[in-house]
């Protein structure tokens, strides 16, 4: 066993040892911050596999902006942790039957040979190889239409989130931009004049 098939190893058991902690532990903030060290160790198995692009991109996405996202709303939000847990019985046998279907999954991608699914070799890389580049090349050249399918389905998703929360309430107070650009001093402000008082000198008293 070399350093790299080692190293493999070490951040597998720890990525499957955080994502377990992420659904298991009680505490919100402690399963963000396991999911935290679970995209750290998904991008050290990038580099391991030479895909320096993607492991940057998923270290500086999700967990520079997502994840930090996700740590704010749930230490702002006042979360109710038992009406949280009242559907985990009803959503077990769904859930149980999804990771099952993901194991198997796994199964025939890691011991594939022994199935007779043994994939071929990958090439040597030349000297001057650049993964960004050709990634690049295979997202605006081979796969430009489901690049771009998936930009106006996320861009639909967008907008419907947006449409979603902008729902008028009676109690929420709204601002229009036109009326304070078009607002004159007179109608804001009133100048009043009152009148000044004298004060009158304090004597002390003898023996003071």
């Amino acid at each position: 066993m070399n350093f790299e098939t080692f190293l493999f190893y070490c951040l597998s058991a720890i990525l499957l040892f955080a994502a377990v902690r992420v659904i298991t532990v009680r505490n919100p903030v402690h399963a963000a911050l396991f999911l935290v060290l679970a995209f750290f160790t998904g991008a050290g198995l990038w580099l391991l596999l030479e895909a320096e692009f993607l492991a940057i991109t998923l270290v500086l996405v999700y967990v520079g902006a997502v994840m930090v996202l996700f740590l704010f709303v749930v230490m702002m939000l006042d979360i109710n942790l038992e009406r949280l847990r009242e559907g985990f019985w009803h959503h077990l046998p769904l859930a149980v039957a999804v990771a099952l279907l993901m194991a198997v999954e796994m199964a025939l991608v890691v011991g594939g040979k022994h199935f007779g699914l043994a994939l071929s070799a990958v090439p040597a890389h030349p000297a001057g190889y650049s993964n960004t580049k050709e990634l690049g090349r295979l997202l605006y050249t081979e796969y430009v239409y489901p690049v771009e399918i998936a930009a106006v389905i996320l861009l639909v998703a967008i907008i419907a989130a947006i449409a979603l929360t902008m729902r008028r309430r009676k109690d929420s107070k709204y601002q229009d931009p036109a009326e304070q650009v078009a607002v004159k001093r007179s109608s804001r402000v009133r100048l009043v004049r009152v009148q000044a008082e004298e004060r009158q000198a304090v004597q002390a008293e003898p023996g003071e």
